[in-house]
Formats: C-alpha cells, structure tokens, sequence
C-alpha cells in the first residue's frame, strides 16, 4: 500500500507483438482505503486531467543552442548540494532556520494518509466553485471490495449528495469531494479557507451603475440568442493551434512576421452598442463564413510536419501504422 503519490503521473507506452505503441493507463497518485462508518474498501486515486497532448518547449542557451541545465548550489559557498544532503528548513528570522526531516514529517503520521475517511455529506450546490483544485478518478484498487465500493458509491448516489473526506497528497492533507461517474468515483480536490482570498479587496471599488430594464432586455435577447448546451468537443485551443502553425512554418523556413493586433474600441453609447449586437446575432448564418469543424487537441499532431516533444499521436494513427516489430523512436 502507497502512503506518498508517486514521484510522476505520466502515461507510458509499450510495444506490443505486432510493433505498434500502445497507451498504457496513467500511474495511481495514491493508494489506500475508502471508508464510511465500518464500511472499507481498498481504492487507488488517479489524475482525471492531463496536459500531457500540450506543446512544451525547453529552455536553450541562445549562443550555442544546448539545454539549460539547473543545479542546486549552496546560497554562501557555491558548491553544488547533492538531494540527499538536502533538508527542509522554516525560516523563523532572516538567515535562521528549524530544520524538519523527512522522517519526522512522517513520524506526523495521519490517518487520511492511508484512508479516505467520509466525515459528512453535502450539497453539491453548497460547494464555492473558487474551493475546487483538481479533480481525480478513484476506483477499487484490485479485485477486492468492489462490494463496499458499490454500496458507498450508489448511497451518494441515492442520496444526490457530495461525499466529503481527507485525503494526504505530496506530504500535505488536502479536503476531497467525492461524487459518483458512471461505475466509479470523482473526487476534488478542495482549498482550505485561508487560501481563498477576500472578494472585498477587488471588488469594493466597483462604482455601482445603475443599469436600466431597456439594457437588460436587449442583454438577455442576445444571451438568448447565444444559448446552447454546454460541449467540450466545440472548442479548440487556438493557441495550441497557432504554436503548430509557428513551429511548422520555422521548420519550412518562413520568415515569421507579426500579425496586426486587434485594436479594442471604446464604447461611448452603450445602448447603441446593445442594439447592434442583437442585430449582428440576429444576422442570417448564410452571411457568416461556414464555421470550421472544431478539432479535437489529440489530433492536432497530425498537422505537424515532424512529431514535436509535449504532443503525442492520436490513437488512430497509431493503430494505423504498419507492423514493424521495433519500438518507434520519438523525435
């Protein structure tokens, strides 16, 4: 059993009989026990997002084009500190430390390090979106107590209500809301209070503006106009698509010119500005250029010249690629 995440959640790749890469399932960050009452279940706790399919790029030294590299030095000698010469230190005055080790931090020793333990249940509605980080799959953890898993999943379920526990993540015991998806279990992690700022300090300079009923209506006829239902699949990451194009166009050996930034103007007439807005949504789609179809993110690599460090292949081209029985090398 797991107390610490692993050092790493990456996806891994193995060659199969037929040469072809396959994806293997990302790592667990955590393993340990779920718990309601008496109720217990082994579980494994697993990253749900991944930025893993995002361009990265590395740091180079723009005279000989090598790889930064960084070290850990000494702050007074210079010298260079191997990791296991390094401790953790609080800074009680300026240059004054107390030094805490590893095996004290553990010698902490807290319960929610190796279990979940469910301390009550709440609205979903009742959670301020600004406490939520991130969120996680978890799942039973080998092939014992799906029982007990079955039965706290569909009791959150039954009950519509978000599960709320603890959970110990990098050394750090974080608040967790569990939720049931289709045969497991979502859980968020939650900010404590003092990490959530006062709105108080940004917002209490707003002027109030009286805003009047015509505003309104003409607000909620192009919201009303704009309404649809929410699909990840309609958005494409812009961005991403532009550093593909720019990568690829340095590769060609373009010359790279900057684009005419568009310039925001300032509104004097805000109903004028209203008004045509509604007739700017209101507008025939046929007068519109045809929008492209969106692009999902793990296809972008396909449009690369060469495969890029940051973006891997889509599933499809992967399976598509003849048998070689060698393992493909990345660029």
């Amino acid at each position: 059993m797991l107390s610490e995440p692993c050092p790493a959640v990456r996806l891994e790749s193995e060659p199969t009989r037929d040469g072809v890469l396959r994806t293997m399932a990302p790592r667990a960050n955590w393993k340990g026990f779920l718990r309601l009452s008496l109720v217990t279940c082994p579980v494994a706790l697993y990253p749900a997002t991944s930025e893993s399919e995002k361009i990265s790029f590395n740091q180079l030294n723009r005279a000989t084009g090598h790889r930064i590299k960084y070290v850990k030095i000494d702050a007074d000698t210079g010298d260079e500190v191997a990791n296991e010469d390094i401790v953790k230190g609080y800074e009680l005055d300026k240059g004054q430390y107390i030094e805490v080790t590893k095996e004290e931090l553990e010698e902490l020793a807290l319960e929610s390090t190796r279990t979940i333990e469910i301390d009550e249940f709440v609205d979903k509605a009742d959670i301020d979106p600004r406490y939520l980080i991130r969120p996680y799959y978890l799942r039973p953890d080998g092939k014992v107590g799906h029982d007990a898993f079955a039965v706290i999943r569909e009791t959150i379920r039954e009950m519509d209500k978000v599960a709320i526990g603890r959970v110990v993540l990098t050394n750090r015991e974080h608040i967790i809301a569990l939720e049931p998806l289709e045969k497991g279990l979502v859980g968020t992690l939650l900010r404590y209070p003092y990490e959530v700022r006062s709105e108080q300090e940004y917002f209490d300079e707003i002027q109030d503006v009286k805003v009047t009923k015509d505003m309104l209506d003409l607000a909620r006829h192009i919201v009303n106009q704009k309404t649809g239902t929410f699909d990840p699949e309609k958005f494409e990451d812009h961005y991403e698509t532009a550093l593909v194009d720019l990568i690829n166009q340095k590769r060609a050996g373009k010359t790279i010119r900057p684009k005419e930034r568009p310039k925001g103007e300032n509104v004097v007439d805000l109903m004028e500005a209203l008004r045509q807005s509604v007739g700017r949504e209101a507008a025939p789609a046929k007068a519109a250029k045809p929008a492209k179809k969106p692009r999902k993110v793990a296809t972008g690599q396909k449009e690369m010249l060469m495969p890029i460090h940051g973006k891997k292949p889509a599933k499809e081209a992967a399976a598509k690629k003849p048998a070689t029985g060698q393992r493909r090398k990345s660029a």
